[in-house]
This record gives C-alpha cells, sequence and structure tokens, in this order.
C-alpha cells in the first residue's frame, strides 16, 4: 500500500517500491535518492542523554533534541559548567551522521525526571535531595536498587509515581525524533525512537538491550528491567505491547557489551533460573537480529589472552575485567575469559545449537555505537575525544588536565546500514536482514557476499554489486543448499574511510575473513584467513609524534573460497578489515602536551598515566562485518 502525499510521490513510490520491496508503513515524501543496490548508511544507536541516571550525575545537560541535532553536524556545549550555565568544553562532528537513535535508559527515567522537574511529585524527597547536592552517591544509591529490580520509596505503591513521571522524558524523546526525521525529499537524516533495557543477573554481569523502533507508533513506556528482570519478560512485552498491536508497531532488541556478561548475556537459562523455552528462542531470534561487537566500554568480538595466541587482534580495546562491577569492586569481578560473552563464541554455539535442535537463536549481525553519555551520537575521533561518561567522575576544571575519561575506555564505534535509502523503513529492514556492519570509528564502505557462483574476476567487473546480489547473497544472510561438489565462495570489497581536508583517512593494511565451525562430534573450532592486503606492509605509526609511514591501500577485494569447506559442518564466516597502525586516543593528549616517558621532567600533572604499563599507544582501526551461515541440509 502507498501512503505518500502527492500525486508525484505516489507515482514515484508505487513504480520504485516494487523494486525495492520496502514495506512502508509511514507517510512522508519519497526520497530523492534511491540505490537499488543499497548505500551504506553510517550512524549511532547507542545514545544517552539529560534523562539517564550515569549521565545526569555526570552533568550532561544534553537534551534528545540537541543530541539528533549534534548528530545532523551542530555544535553542543558539555561539562564542565560555569556557574552561570556555560560549557567550558564544546564538541561537533567533522562529518554528519546519517541516522542516530537516542537510548535513555528505561530505569530509572521517572526518578530522574522527578528529580530534576520541581513540579513532579517527590523533587522534595531525601532521594532527590541527594542527587541534586552529591550525584555520585546517588549514582551508586539509584542504580544499586534499581539492579535489584527494585524502586526508591519516593516511586509509591506499585511505582506509580515514577512510571507517571517517567511519561514526560518519553514523550520528550518522542518528539525529538519526530521533529529531527527529515520527511523531505532530500531524505538527509533519519531519527529513530528508542530506549535501553538495563538489566543485570544476580552476579552483577551486564545483560543491557537497546530497543528501537521502526516508527513512530511506540508503547505508552518503555519496559525496564524493574518491570521485569528477565529478557524474556522483555521480549513478551514487546510481542505483547508492540508486534500484537496491529498498528504498525515493530521493535529490535540489540544486546551490547556482551564482553562484561561473564557468559550470562546469551545463556538458555534466564536471570530467574528458569531455562528457556524453544518458544522463548524464536522470540529471541525474531527480535535480537544484531548485536553490538564495539563501544564505549571496549570490543565484544574475540578474547585475546593466556592459550589464546592464534589471534593477536583479539587483544583490540579487551577491558581488564569480565563485569562492569569489577571496575568499583574487584572482589565481583576477575579477568575475562573465552566464554564470558565474545561473540565468536556466542555464535560458535549457536552452530552447536543448530547441530542438536535445530535451531540457532545467535544468528545476530554486527554492528558498532558509541554509548556515549554526553548525548553526542558519532564522537568517535580519536584525536578529538572528549570521553563519553558513563561511569567515571563528574568532569571538572581539574579533571580536564588529565584524560578525559578512563584508560581503558575508547571512543565507541558506528553502525553501518546498507539501505536503499535513507528512511525509517529502509533502515529498519535492512537492520532486520542484518544488512549491517560495524566500525571502531572510521568510515569504510566494506561489502561482503557469499554464493557457489561468485566468479573469481567479479572484483573488476564494473557491475560486480549487481552480480553479487543476482549470484550470491548479501552480509547477514544464509547461504543457499549446496549441490554435491559445490562450495561457498566469498566477495569482499574494502574502501579506506577518505577522511575529510583536515584530517585524511587511514590507508587499509588488510583484509581476513574469520570461520568458525561446528564438527560432526560437536567440537567448536574457529580460524582467521589472510586473503587480501598485507599484514607485513611495515606500516607503522611514530608514538613520539603519531606520525604514520608505510604503504596500505586505498581499496583492496578478492573473491575467497575456503580451503577446508566441509559439507556436513555447520559454519558461519565473517569478514574484518583492519587499517594501518595510528594513535589511540589517549597517546594523541600525550603528544599533544609534550609527554615524552624517557624524560619524566615532561610529563605533566595528571597524565602520568601516558607512561604506565597499562597504556597502548597505538591501535589498529577496523570493521567487521554480518557473518554469513552455511547450515547442512540434514541441519
Amino acid at each position: 500500500m502507498c501512503r505518500y502525499r502527492g500525486v508525484v510521490s505516489l507515482l514515484l513510490v508505487c513504480l520504485i517500491g516494487p523494486l525495492q520491496a520496502i514495506e512502508r508503513t509511514e507517510s512522508r515524501e519519497p526520497c530523492k535518492r534511491v540505490v537499488p543496490t543499497k548505500m551504506p548508511l553510517f550512524g549511532d544507536t547507542h545514545v544517552h542523554t539529560r534523562y539517564s541516571l550515569d549521565a545526569s550525575t555526570q552533568d550532561t545537560r544534553t537534551t534528545p533534541r540537541q543530541a539528533y541535532e549534534f548528530a545532523r553536524g551542530a555544535r553542543i556545549g558539555i561539562q564542565p559548567w560555569t556557574d552561570e550555565g556555560k560549557p567550558l568544553r564544546e564538541l561537533k562532528l567533522n562529518r554528519p551522521l546519517d541516522f542516530a537513535v537516542v537510548t535513555d535508559h528505561a530505569e530509572l527515567l521517572g526518578e530522574v525526571a522527578m528529580c530534576q522537574n520541581p513540579e513532579l511529585e517527590g523533587y522534595s524527597s531525601w532521594q532527590c535531595r541527594l542527587y541534586r547536592r552529591w550525584p555520585r552517591a546517588a549514582f551508586f544509591l539509584f542504580n544499586t536498587k534499581s539492579s535489584a529490580g527494585g524502586r526508591l520509596g519516593l516511586c509509591g505503591d506499585d511505582g506509580q509515581h515514577c512510571k507517571a513521571a517517567a511519561a514526560g522524558p518519553w514523550q520528550e524523546m518522542q518528539q525529538a525524533a519526530e521533529s529531527s526525521y527529515d520527511r523531505s525529499e532530500r531524505c538527509e537524516f533519519t531519527s529513530f525512537i528508542g530506549y535501553e533495557w538495563t538489566g543485570a543477573s544476580e552476579n552483577l554481569a551486564n545483560l543491557h538491550r537497546n530497543v528501537i523502533f521502526r516508527n513512530a507508533s511506540v508503547p505508552a513506556l518503555p519496559f525496564s528491567f524493574v518491570d521485569d528482570p528477565t529478557a524474556r519478560g522483555l521480549w513478551n512485552a514487546l510481542e505483547r505491547d508492540c508486534l500484537d498491536q496491529d498498528n504498525g508497531c515493530d521493535a529490535l532488541v540489540i544486546p551490547h557489551n556482551s564482553n562484561l556478561s561473564d557468559g550470562y548475556m546469551f545463556n538458555l537459562t534466564d536471570a530467574d533460573g528458569v531455562a528457556l523455552t524453544d518458544a522463548d528462542l524464536a522470540k529471541r531470534s525474531r527480535l535480537e537480529r544484531l548485536v553490538e561487537v564495539m563501544q564505549h566500554k571496549g570490543s565484544s568480538e574475540c578474547f585475546f589472552g593466556p592459550g589464546q595466541m592464534e589471534d593477536e587482534l583479539c587483544a583490540f580495546e579487551q577491558l581488564p575485567y569480565d563485569k562492569f562491577s569489577g571496575k568499583f569492586m574487584k572482589l565481583t569481578s576477575s579477568e575475562p575469559e573465552p566464554n564470558d560473552g565474545f561473540l565468536r563464541d556466542v555464535l560458535n554455539d549457536g552452530l552447536l545449537l543448530q547441530q542438536s535442535k535445530g535451531i540457532n537463536p545467535y544468528k545476530m549481525g554486527f554492528i558498532a555505537s558509541t554509548d556515549t553519555h554526553l548525548g553526542a551520537p558519532g564522537a568517535v575521533e580519536e584525536s578529538n575525544f572528549p570521553g563519553h561518561g558513563g561511569a567515571g567522575e563528574p568532569a571538572s576544571v581539574e579533571s580536564t588536565k588529565g584524560l578525559p575519561d578512563d584508560l581503558e575506555f575508547n571512543p565507541g564505534g558506528l553502525a553501518v546500514v546498507w539501505a536503499e535509502e535513507n528512511s525509517r523503513d529502509a533502515i529498519f529492514e535492512g537492520m532486520q536482514r542484518r544488512e549491517t556492519y560495524g566500525t571502531s570509528g572510521p568510515r569504510m564502505t566494506v561489502r561482503f557476499f557469499g554464493g557457489a557462483d561468485l566468479q573469481r574476476e567479479l572484483c573488476v567487473s564494473p557491475d560486480f554489486v549487481e552480480q553479487a546480489y543476482q549470484k550470491g547473497v548479501p552480509m547477514g544472510s544464509e547461504l543457499a543448499e549446496m549441490a554435491e561438489g559445490e562450495y561457498p565462495r566469498f566477495l569482499v570489497s574494502a574502501l579506506m574511510d577518505p577522511g575529510t581536508m583536515d584530517s585524511p583517512g587511514t590507508p587499509l593494511q588488510r583484509i581476513q575473513i574469520i570461520k568458525g565451525w561446528v564438527d560432526a562430534a560437536g567440537e567448536k573450532h574457529q580460524r582467521v584467513y589472510e586473503i587480501a592486503g598485507n599484514p607485513d606492509n611495515g606500516a607503522t605509526v611514530n608514538p613520539m609524534n603519531c606520525r604514520q609511514s608505510g604503504e596500505g591501500y586505498k581499496h583492496l577485494c578478492r573473491v575467497w573460497s575456503d580451503p577446508s569447506f566441509d559439507p556436513s559442518h555447520n559454519a558461519y564466516y565473517y569478514a574484518r578489515v583492519v587499517e594501518n597502525p595510528s594513535c589511540r586516543w589517549s597517546q594523541q593528549i600525550c603528544v599533544a602536551n609534550g609527554v615524552n616517558c624517557s624524560n619524566p621532567g615532561t610529563v605533566p600533572e595528571g597524565l602520568e598515566i601516558c607512561c604506565s604499563d597499562e597504556h597502548r599507544p597505538d591501535i589498529q582501526e577496523r570493521a567487521w562485518t554480518s557473518p554469513i551461515w552455511y547450515t547442512p541440509k540434514e541441519s
């Protein structure tokens, strides 16, 4: 059904719509730019503003509307603030985003609103007085209560006061998304309505998930961990309050920071100790189409440590603890281990379930995002990182003399969706079909296809994308059944981030394909294949001045076939694109302040950490495509 306004718009959409096969769920002008073979749209699906407790107690004052304006290229002020309310720091993106989602925490949404608004009941409670005078203490008190699935006394019986207070911020979040969405034919920016469901297990392991809605049809209030402290409860609520409402409501759930889940994020037993049924797993498969592979609090791709030396690139932005509580209370946490929720192992678990039960609930595509707590979506530049917050101390004049964030954190990444146009329906469908990838910040353009009929000369064909769609399947898909004697081939193409006039991009070093599979005995395996570029190209970065040297690539492409393919094995494949080395954000600040660790006299107060053993001066930025799965016929 064509729901566009105007005769010309109606004709255009009715002509283009069937070609794109996009289901139209909203009324808007058709996009002037439509690419049937899809274009990469860069965004951020994990953004916190003043209505999240952890952001507000760090003195973040950015509103949801300002966050969307920032994503579109506007300048915002960030803490610390003067007594007159003027920011001492400002932030602006070098390049606007194509889309963004404000995902303030559903938990404590009403409590934060009550403590900020004198007109709301509860403003004068002792808890709110604590919030306003000692915000750091309130951060721990409020979070401790909500993490246990409870509410503070100011909420009243059954939490009715806090639920009522949450309606205001929820409406503001919706209005901000609606007013920021470009419904003109230019289609320059798409804003989605969303929130974060912030859960934890009994041992304080992370179970956090972001919820994104397709359009303006959303539930009356976001469903929180306090409403039901299980992932099953969230899936059921979204099914009841959204999917089954017959009003166009649709949603996606994106787990994040499985690296801090101690293995609980993807357990077959829920947080209440009840085993998930096949029906529960089916709901998970329907809703949890994507997973966050990278963000401010580390990478969740894979583990690096003793006994795991075969892939040193897994050491990229790996946190030193297995639960976020370990940052504050060492006794509640330990060092990370391979089975703590790293996604390669989770994908392997899905293959094992496919083999044993005939169902794989872990067929998830990859994205990345920032988890910014400054209301600054897309602020991923290593050269201008102000910190993202969410756990550290509120910024002050004194604190800004050192590093702006804790050393183990990073600027986060970007979500990339292949879509025909920049609209809610097109992007949401791209997420649903998992035709997505994540980057650690750079804007690389990456294609990944699989199929038995992909020809080796495709990389030099001017219409390689059209042929790849015709003869294969894109990232996030499942390979068609292989005939006897056939084997899968994979096309990977990557263009380096061109950067800007002021900040050119970094050349590519190599492309890898990561394969995971389960053999007939039920043993899980992983292997990394170097397929393009050169890991020994001699490219380096000088940590003393951050100057890069050595050769690299503007474009890499190859059609590769699996030399060890076994048609009886369940398997997945994804591509990892790696840049030449560059200076990490922390090292760039150390260099800018003249730090020379061989001369202690050059180390300013507050930057001693530049010379610590924990400091990693260089990184290799990267992108991860969504996997492509192969399932034997008998599975």
